[in-house]
């Protein structure tokens, strides 16, 4: 018999939009603000998600495009953060958070997109190139408005109350040579996975804390990457900072991070670090245990910040 959660919860489902939770540790007012906010972008990482808004477009889309959404799902995003929110609870009991799983699939509109961002410095466009249906576009769009609503809303409540969001994200482990995304990107992704292929590429940092705006100024709150990859190391794993990317200014994260600096957090987590076996083009899984080494050092830094943070108000 499962044992019951030592947290209360809370749901809520925005159909085709988000999946919304609301925690309370076992001392949490429930008036009172939400102090951690967890926002996954990237969320909607399961066969099903694609699947049903794939069945919502009426135009003609690349074939085999499941092999790209697998390929570029940030698989295992959700489930790390919600664990730094467990432990979190766990240990400051008046705590109280929010988690958004997005239920968008960026192969079709990117959450993290500006809605009309275009693609650059090796950052997705908002809308996938290879959607050209006047009215796909058209629903694309409202389901983005919708999930940047609820996110706006969430930031707002959390940071200005005080609180600290973390977004979660995670990425493939290899550097892969595809200049740009159109029709033609899941032959592109076959041919970079190939056996022969693969052990040419450049591999990618096992963490990477994305702190930094592409002009060098760090919104990241003050010693907590170097806490970051001390707690790291100390699982066995190294984390860099801005080595593989930084926030651009097309992305929600840079518009959350520099409204809110010093109180929100965004990384990359390497996902064959996560699942039981990386497949790249094909669905995979997530490894349980796997989570307690990313959750541990993320939810330690935040709970140190929240000390600092409140030794300061005194």
């Amino acid at each position: 018999m499962s044992q019951p959660h030592p947290f209360l919860l809370e749901t809520e489902t925005h159909p085709g939009v988000a999946y919304v939770e609301r925690l309370f540790g076992t001392e949490a007012t429930r008036d009172a603000s939400s102090g951690l906010l967890v926002e996954v972008p990237h969320g909607a990482d399961e066969r099903a998600h694609f699947d049903a808004l794939r069945e919502r477009l009426v135009g003609d889309l690349p074939d085999d495009l499941d092999e790209f959404f697998h390929a570029n799902t940030d698989i295992g995003a959700y489930q790390y953060g919600r664990r730094v929110v467990e432990r979190l609870l766990a240990e400051r009991p008046k705590l109280s958070a929010i988690v958004i799983r997005s239920l968008i699939p960026r192969t079709f509109i990117d959450c993290n997109r500006l809605e009309d961002a275009a693609a650059s410095g090796g950052v997705t466009a908002g809308v996938a190139p290879y959607v050209d249906h006047p009215a796909d576009h058209a629903l694309l769009v409202s389901l983005h408005r919708a999930y940047v609503q609820l996110a706006d809303a969430a930031y707002s409540d959390v940071c200005d109350g005080g609180g600290f969001a973390l977004t979660p994200h995670t990425y493939g482990p290899y550097e892969l040579p595809i200049a740009s995304i159109d029709r033609d990107i899941v032959a592109r992704l076959r041919e970079c996975h190939r056996p022969d292929v693969i052990p040419t590429l450049p591999v990618r940092p096992e963490v990477d804390l994305l702190t930094r705006t592409r002009d060098g100024v760090r919104l990241a709150p003050e010693g907590m990457v170097e806490d970051l990859i001390a707690g790291f190391a100390a699982e066995g794993l190294t984390a860099t900072e801005g080595r593989a990317y930084q926030l651009a200014p097309s992305t929600q994260t840079w518009r959350f991070a520099t409204r809110h600096p010093g109180r929100v957090l965004c990384l990359e987590v390497r996902r064959d670090l996560l699942v039981e076996r990386y497949t790249a083009l094909t669905a995979m899984e997530v490894r349980p245990e796997s989570l307690e080494r990313i959750a541990a050092p993320l939810a330690g830094a935040i709970s140190r910040w929240m000390d600092r943070r409140d030794a300061q108000a005194g």
